[in-house]
């Protein structure tokens, strides 16, 4: 009877013994595949090779070579991550617990400054892109800051400002216009060209990243159809001798000459997944030659999350990857006195806390 219980407890020894030996660094520490060390995700080409990647502690790691890299150190079951940001933000609530343990283990005990992994990268020596190319759609809110739309009322010119009064945000609709994604997103870096003659303004927004198929959602499950937050700038047209007016049939701006010329959405450089990040009360920022020129909170935005995706899901179906720009604070260059606008060769930074930072040069029209 004492060998029966003795055989199992030395078989039981012996095969940690062996999982020591066999997987030292499995044995010694189980890794967490919940999310505890927290992670961006950019999409970035390096190599001549365009890849998704994992921010951890400012290194920038090529995901799926990571992943191969950890399925081997752990001796994981295989699991494949998809090599594109809009399916892999598709396929995420199946590959995230591997993530998590990517960004886990790689995160921990100084890993990352192996200089023997030819995955990891300093984010400044490869070249970023816009997150996702494309998203199927790319929404974005107009006068969502109170003090933006008081702003935009008192320089108004012939009508194009905005009514300076308080919002029910559950009687009453908030205005919303779509821009291509395929002709107006840009990579970070990458120049805006501005016509001649044409007045060009700044305009920061936090962008939400829809992570399912989100059709007639409420308040209350709204958040649970979000991937993430992200950078946009809403680049605007304000009119100028270059520009003519819009015919006498339609009183008021013309939204899509305003807001839709070519490049005229700058996007990333990263995204940040929901889960670490509280995106109801981020610093927001803009800055023109070094100088600030906006600066404010998330927290002030006239419709919160919930009610934006409540609305644009009442209207048409969101889908995974899908972008939503969600309006810009106070301090455009339209609202000062005088009027600022952006020339060739100023240089436009936007940073929203703890997304990280989106430069746009300013070029000349070729």
């Amino acid at each position: 009877m004492a060998f029966s219980f003795r055989f199992p407890l030395v078989t039981a020894v012996l095969a940690a013994i062996m999982l020591f030996l066999v997987f030292p660094d499995s044995a010694r520490s189980q890794v967490s595949d919940q999310p505890d060390t927290p992670f961006k995700l950019a999409t970035f080409e390096a190599a001549g090779t365009i890849r998704i990647g994992m921010s951890v502690r400012d290194r920038l790691m090529d995901l799926h070579e990571a992943n191969a890299h950890v399925t081997g150190q752990l001796s994981l079951p295989v699991v494949s991550i998809p090599k594109e940001m809009r399916a892999l933000i598709e396929q995420y609530d199946a590959v995230s617990t591997r993530m998590y343990t990517i960004a886990n283990y790689m995160g921990a005990e100084n890993r990352l400054s192996n200089e023997g992994l030819a995955f990891v990268f300093d984010p400044a020596d490869v070249s970023i892109k816009a997150p996702i190319k494309y998203p199927y759609n790319l929404l974005a809110a107009a006068a969502n800051y109170r003090a933006h739309a008081d702003e935009m009322e008192e320089s108004a010119i012939g009508g194009a400002g905005f009514a300076a009064v308080e919002v029910d945000v559950d009687a009453e609709e908030p205005y919303f216009f779509a821009k291509s994604p395929r002709s107006t997103i840009i990579d970070p870096g990458e120049p805006y060209y501005v016509p001649k003659d044409v007045n060009i303004d700044w305009e920061v927004e936090l962008a939400i990243i829809i992570g399912r198929p989100a059709l007639d959602l409420t308040l209350e499950n709204a958040h649970d159809y979000v991937f993430g937050y992200s950078i946009v700038f809403d680049v605007s047209r304000r009119g100028g001798s270059g520009l003519k007016p819009i015919n006498r049939m339609f009183p008021g701006p013309n939204w899509f000459n305003s807001k839709s010329s070519d490049r005229a959405a700058p996007f990333g450089p990263y995204i940040v997944p929901k889960e670490f990040i509280q995106h109801d009360d981020l610093e927001i920022r803009t800055w023109v030659n070094g100088v600030i020129k906006q600066d404010s909170n998330t927290s002030y935005m006239i419709y919160d999350e919930a009610h934006i995706i409540r609305y644009l899901t009442s209207v048409q179906t969101l889908y995974p990857g899908d972008v939503i720009a969600t309006g810009t604070p106070d301090g455009v260059g339209r609202a000062r006195n005088p009027p600022e606008y952006l020339m060739p060769g100023d240089v436009v930074e936007m940073e929203i806390e703890g997304i990280g930072r989106l430069v746009t040069p300013m070029e000349a029209k070729p």
